[in-house]
């Protein structure tokens, strides 16, 4: 067994170069100053007190930086894991109390385990069932929620604890007598602050210099007396050991969220360490090891009081620009949240909660995504009604029904798509050997006596009878003239045992009118399955071409369904 398959870091780490090092260094550095506010600020979204987001900035951070395989992927809380733990907890236990805070481990330990499971059984395939509409769509209702849900700490005002836009602004309109106008303007200058100093440079952590100018703020003007929420005390010291829930019933109202946040988390860290390491020769992602790795940094996360946690886009992209080279980057973060954990804590007792209530909402409605609806209306209107089914699916009836609606309205996609598939009418371009489908291209004529089909589909139960159905259609049409039929398999990759039956049929009735059957560019996997279900013999190994030129070429030499072409048993030997 090759153990650095499964612990990249005894790769990386004896082939460690020096002159990775200063990357390595200001990339941890950067991404970890961005950590801190970012950190307690997710953790005020999940519900829990800030602290916990430095916490899940930690052990997780270190396990991911020794068997993660991306090299720049930074990993801690982010936005959407933060309130789907909130979705999935706050209908159980109430915030603030002991049971949350137990729940919230125990669902990142649930959320490991579904990863651990996920990567060691190789099934990471199964995110592919979340489409881009689905994912663009749910993201989208997902941020505003997450946006709107600060404003209580952006007003100033006590809101009721709601998922739903509707109640939360219907609540905020009427307390709107109650807001506390120097939270609003603070708030407001951290929005403008951060957006300012991300276009001014992107290296710069902008949130972390809207966070020091708040505490300060507060601080040397006494603004807390004017009702101005602040964090207050932050409790010092590394986080404790702690122990997940094993309650049955626990597990079983939290595994809806818990698979959701597996997969959802799992599609954003593949997608941007894929994006990342396109841009980096020098090491290959491997998505199965990702998910053991993404596993491995929640279950150990759990048992040091953290939350579910995820790569970060933008964290990733800064650690990159920054100049990260291996995950060494990501233990000097850790290592430098470990710092301020040990020492920095009382330094953010001024800090305001409507600043991480604006570091909270530009984060997240950079995530709503305004092109994606407009390019699929232009492009593919299918797409277009899925993502907008989930958008307000999500927004109607909340966080883990939306992304159901979503993952149903993806396997019903791709279910009906399979059993309707595309059927081509083939016609010959004029003085070539070229056949192309006659709906595209207008100029081309059905040979005589001829009829030339081709499916772009695998051959299985759900769509045996509608191909059957439409083989027999156009059979009708062509009435009595009609001498050979001529399928063009070069678009089939799998036939099961209903269709080998399917194509039996077929064969059965064009020989009773006295139409032959021919079949072209048969694939090795469609040549064994005909083989196994006798259906070669049925067929006749003289029907079988490696091109439709040479069936045509062979049934108007020889129109009684027999031919002694010595293409034939070679085409049958070699197509794959």
């Amino acid at each position: 067994m090759n153990i650095k398959k499964y612990i990249p870091a005894l790769e990386w780490l004896p082939n460690y170069k020096k002159a990775w090092l200063s990357g390595d260094l200001s990339a941890g550095l950067t991404v970890g100053v961005m950590l801190i506010p970012q950190g307690m600020a997710y953790a005020m979204i999940a519900g829990l007190p800030p602290v916990y987001g430095l916490y899940a900035a930690t052990v997780p951070l270190l396990i991911y930086g020794m068997l993660g395989t991306s090299r720049q992927l930074a990993v801690g809380p982010v936005a959407m894991a933060s309130l789907l733990t909130a979705a999935g907890i706050g209908t159980i236990a109430e915030s603030g109390t002991d049971t949350y805070l137990v729940l919230a481990f125990t669902l990142a330990f649930m959320v490991g385990i579904i990863r651990l499971l996920l990567g060691v059984l190789k099934l990471g395939f199964l995110v592919n069932f979340l489409s881009r509409p689905v994912i663009s769509g749910f993201t989208s209702a997902a941020a505003l929620i997450i946006g709107l849900s600060q404003l209580k700490h952006l007003l100033g005002v006590n809101l009721s604890r709601s998922l739903y836009i509707h109640e939360i602004l219907l609540d905020a309109f009427r307390q709107f007598d109650a807001i506390n106008w120097v939270t609003v303007a603070i708030g407001v200058s951290g929005i403008v602050l951060i957006k300012i100093v991300k276009k001014l440079s992107k290296v710069i952590p902008s949130q972390l210099v809207a966070v020091v100018l708040s505490i300060l703020a507060v601080w040397s003007l006494g603004l807390s007396d004017y009702g101005v929420g602040i964090v207050g005390q932050v409790p010092e010291g590394l986080p404790t050991f702690s122990m997940p829930s094993f309650d049955l019933t626990q597990w079983q109202s939290l595994l809806p969220i818990a698979l959701t946040i597996s997969l959802i988390g799992f599609m954003e860290s593949i997608a941007v360490a894929k994006a990342v390491q396109a841009k980096h020769k020098d090491y290959k992602v491997s998505p199965n090891q990702e998910l053991i790795a993404l596993g491995a940094a929640n279950i150990g996360g759990a048992f040091f009081q953290a939350f579910p946690v995820n790569g970060g886009f933008s964290r990733t992209a800064v650690n990159d620009q920054a100049g990260a080279k291996t995950p060494l980057s990501s233990i000097v973060s850790a290592a430098l949240i470990i710092l301020t954990l040990l020492f920095l804590t009382p330094l953010f007792y001024y800090l305001p909660q409507a600043i991480l209530a604006s570091v909270i909402m530009v984060a997240v409605f950079g995530l709503i995504d305004f092109k994606e609806p407009l390019q699929l209306w232009k492009s593919n209107k299918s797409d277009f009604w899925m993502l907008l089914i989930t958008f307000f699916a999500t927004l109607a009836y909340g966080i883990g029904q939306g992304i159901a609606v979503g993952v149903g309205l993806s396997l019903l996609t791709v279910i009906y798509r399979t059993t309707k598939p595309h059927l081509a009418i083939l016609g010959q371009v004029p003085d070539t050997n070229y056949y192309r489908n006659i709906d595209r291209f207008g100029t081309l004529k059905e040979p005589e006596g001829l009829l030339l089909l081709r499916f772009d589909a695998q051959l299985y139960f759900a769509n045996t009878n509608f191909i059957q159905e439409k083989i027999e259609d156009h059979i009708t049409r062509r009435g009595n003239n009609l001498e050979g039929l001529i399928l063009d398999c070069s678009g089939t990759n799998h036939v099961d045992s209903s269709g080998i039956y399917a194509l039996a049929d077929i064969i059965d009735d064009c020989r009773e009118k006295g139409i032959c059957v021919y079949f072209t560019g048969v694939k090795g996997p469609v040549r064994d399955a005909f083989a196994k279900g006798q259906l070669t013999e049925k067929i006749g190994k003289e029907n079988f071409f490696m091109g439709i030129e040479e069936a045509v070429n062979s049934h108007r030499r020889n129109n009684d369904c027999e031919t002694t072409t010595s293409l034939s048993d070679y085409a049958l030997q070699i197509n794959i």
